[in-house]
C-alpha cells in the first residue's frame, strides 16, 4: 500500500482548518489580514494552529469550548503557523515579548498583546485544563456578553 505524504497532510491541515473556523474563529491567511485584524478595538484571542504533535490535539478543542462563557473576546481569530506563513510570522511580530509557540493562544486589548498562554501551557495538559487558563484571561479582560 502506498501513501502520499502530501495528500496525508492536505487532509490533516484541511481538518485542523475546518474544526477552528467552525468554532467561530475567523481565518487570517496574509499579513494584510492580521494587520487589520489585530489593530481592531477591543479583545482579541489569536488561535496560532498547528497540526505539530499532541499539543494541537488539545488545543483545538480548547478554543472551540472557552468560548462557550460569560465573558469572551470581541474577536475570535486563526492563523496556521507552518501553513500561512507569512500571517503566522506577522502575527508573531505582534507578540513582543513571547517567542515563536505553536499551538498557541494569543491574548490582545485595543492591539496590543496582555498575555499568551504558550505551547508549554498546552502541550501534556488537558483541553478542559486549557479551558480554565483562556477563560481565566476572559475573566480577568472581557467583558460580558
Amino acid at each position: 500500500m502506498h501513501m502520499d505524504f502530501n495528500i496525508y497532510m492536505n487532509d490533516v491541515v484541511n481538518q485542523a482548518r475546518n474544526e477552528i473556523s467552525q468554532a467561530g474563529y475567523k481565518e487570517l491567511t496574509t499579513p494584510e489580514e492580521v494587520d487589520e485584524a489585530l489593530k481592531q478595538k477591543g479583545t482579541t484571542l489569536v488561535m496560532i494552529n498547528s497540526v505539530c504533535g499532541c499539543a494541537g490535539g488539545v488545543a483545538r478543542p480548547a478554543a472551540a469550548h472557552s468560548i462557550h462563557y460569560d465573558k469572551r473576546p470581541d474577536n475570535l481569530v486563526t492563523v496556521f503557523a507552518g501553513q500561512d506563513k507569512e500571517a503566522t510570522e506577522r502575527a508573531r511580530q505582534h507578540f513582543v515579548g513571547y517567542p515563536p509557540s505553536s499551538p498557541s493562544f494569543a491574548f490582545l486589548k485595543d492591539g496590543e498583546i496582555v498575555t499568551m498562554v504558550e505551547r508549554h501551557d498546552i502541550e501534556g495538559f488537558e483541553p478542559m485544563e486549557v479551558v480554565g487558563k483562556l477563560q481565566n484571561i476572559f475573566e480577568e479582560h472581557c467583558e460580558e456578553i
